[in-house]
């Protein structure tokens, strides 16, 4: 059964301390991306804190995060809002486990609502900072147009086993 971590060292806070605090840094993050404030998205991240959203290379820290988050914004990706399921600590470290929904505008006005599930991996460092963050969606995965209509000629099939492997019996 898992037990948290108690630390020796006197003055550290209760683990519902730990959780009300990551619970409110997540809700400043989405407050932070939904007013456009970016930069104050990714001042809650470590200072090699790895963002890693769906389907693309993780960026890591605050710098590289701010500007995806800008591009997340650019994109059309509104009205973020998260609920922490749950949140387990042990010293320094903390998870956050929880679910999602944003909004995506199109460019046409459309608009499509995400729902999925993250996983957050917070550190305290002086302040409590964002180590990872991981998120995935509910929505099934899709491709492009231009990649799901284009048929795979022959000379392009994948070899399974290489001619010069040799058979064995």
């Amino acid at each position: 059964m898992y037990r948290p971590y108690t630390s020796p060292a006197g003055n550290t806070p209760s683990s519902s301390d730990v959780e009300t605090t990551i619970r409110s840094l997540s809700q400043d993050f989405c407050t932070a991306f939904n007013t456009g404030n970016y930069d104050q998205g990714a001042v809650l991240f470590g200072a090699d804190g790895v963002f890693m959203a769906p389907h693309l290379e993780p960026v890591i820290g605050p710098k590289a995060i701010e500007r995806k988050l800008r591009e997340f914004g650019e994109a059309g990706y509104q009205d973020l809002r998260v609920e922490t399921l749950r949140v387990d600590c042990s010293g320094d470290m903390a998870m956050e486990l929880g679910r999602y929904n944003v909004t995506i505008l199109s460019e046409h006005g459309a608009k499509q609502i995400d729902r999925g599930k993250f996983l957050k991996v917070w550190r305290r460092i002086g302040a409590w900072r964002m180590m990872a963050d991981c998120w995935s969606s509910n929505l099934p995965a899709s491709l492009p147009n231009s990649v799901a209509q284009k048929s795979i000629p022959v000379t392009e099939k994948i070899t399974i086993i290489n001619n010069d492997v040799p058979k064995s019996a």
